[in-house]
């Protein structure tokens, strides 16, 4: 039996033949919701470049202390886009810890991340997990399960971790939530640059268009562009490991962490 054959995570349908970024992220966090393909890929871009794993399990890291920090603000809604293949440290898992009944959207358009994320939420009424196009921002706005679980006009925590980077056009995606959602929201997002040295090598796009989805890195001014309408709180656009890290002993070099990162406020 293949590992695409009788596994209960993968739903029926589902186009396998072609890697894609939420199960490559998922296998480079240690993860087990990944297939051959995208096995084949991760294990090029780890030839590539070794770090990209260790990319990965920062970026991570960086969305879970996101979600603490917007909770302190006071969130207790959230709205991730292009969620991916649930690992540990879900955000509903940190949310809920704090507050049973802190509600969260997940969003993402690739049918195995879904699939599983329903299996996971299973039972949770303050959670759920929508099959959209996170790009097509009036429909995950207008969808059943935000209707339902969200109220736009209180603060809500939108996270695009990892997000931004799968777009060619992403400025007028993050302005169209932005003006959907209440004054005291957040926006959170990490992004893929060429400036830092870890992940400029072409050979790292290149790779990722093997898959279904292509890869647009952007430049520091690029990048804080999306925050337009909101106010950057410290320590502003930083790297994913340098944005409030939980000790000083995890400071990184720029250099080997690859992701620009930060948090907004809107005002």
């Amino acid at each position: 039996m293949t590992d695409q054959e009788g596994a209960d995570w993968i739903p029926a349908g589902a186009d396998l033949s072609r890697p894609s970024a939420a199960r490559i992220y998922d296998y480079l966090l240690g993860g087990a919701h990944n297939l051959a393909p995208d096995r084949e890929v991760a294990q090029k871009l780890e030839a590539i470049q070794p770090q990209v794993a260790a990319v990965a399990r920062r970026n991570r890291a960086f969305l879970r202390r996101v979600v603490r920090f917007m909770l302190d603000q006071g969130v207790r809604q959230f709205l991730d886009l292009g969620s991916g293949i649930p690992t540990v440290g879900n955000v509903h898992e940190v949310a809920q810890a704090v507050d049973p009944q802190a509600k969260v959207v997940y969003v993402d358009y690739e049918p195995v991340a879904v699939a599983h994320s329903r299996m996971l939420l299973d039972g949770n009424p303050h959670a759920e997990a929508l099959e959209a196009d996170a790009t097509n921002a009036d429909a995950v706005l207008k969808s059943e399960p935000v209707q339902r679980l969200l109220d736009l006009d209180e603060p809500v925590g939108l996270l695009a971790i990892t997000l931004g980077h799968y777009l060619p056009e992403v400025r007028g995606v993050f302005a169209t939530y932005r003006d959907a959602l209440g004054k005291g929201s957040y926006l959170a997002l990490s992004h893929l640059t060429n400036d830092f040295a870890v992940l400029s090598d072409p050979r790292v796009a290149e790779t990722m268009r093997k898959t279904q989805d292509h890869i647009y890195p952007r430049t520091k001014d690029e990048v804080l562009a999306l925050f337009e309408g909101f106010e950057l709180v410290e320590p502003g656009l930083t790297t994913s490991a340098n944005w409030r890290p939980d000790r000083l002993s995890a400071v990184v070099d720029p250099e080997e962490d690859g992701l620009y990162a930060g948090v907004g406020r809107k005002p």
